[in-house]
């Protein structure tokens, strides 16, 4: 009975029914599930609620990730650097 739902939804031809089809949505789940593990990461140590829900409600196959980690969050060295510095200057300004 299953089968026979699934085959009147999407015949008996489907794309992803292949095995060409299984590899190619297998590669877009992959590319899709780094980006948005590599994002959600960055958001949250970030503390980017609104970024990280957004990332997590919206799936654009990789692209809005890509996008917030490379345009729209400062690199983590940058981050982290800054951060550095800014603790440097404070123990500098505390010792004299």
């Amino acid at each position: 009975m299953a089968y026979d739902i699934f085959s009147s939804w999407f015949g008996q031809g489907a794309f992803f029914a292949q095995p060409l089809g299984m590899v190619i949505v297998s590669l877009i789940l992959i590319w899709t599930l780094v980006w948005k593990a590599l994002a959600l990461w960055r958001a949250a140590r970030k503390g980017s609620e609104w970024w990280f829900i957004a990332l997590m409600i919206i799936n654009t196959l990789g692209i809005l990730e890509i996008l917030y980690i490379y345009v729209f969050s400062k690199p983590a060295a940058a981050v982290g650097a800054a951060t550095v510095t800014a603790k440097s200057l404070s123990e500098g300004e505390q010792k004299m």
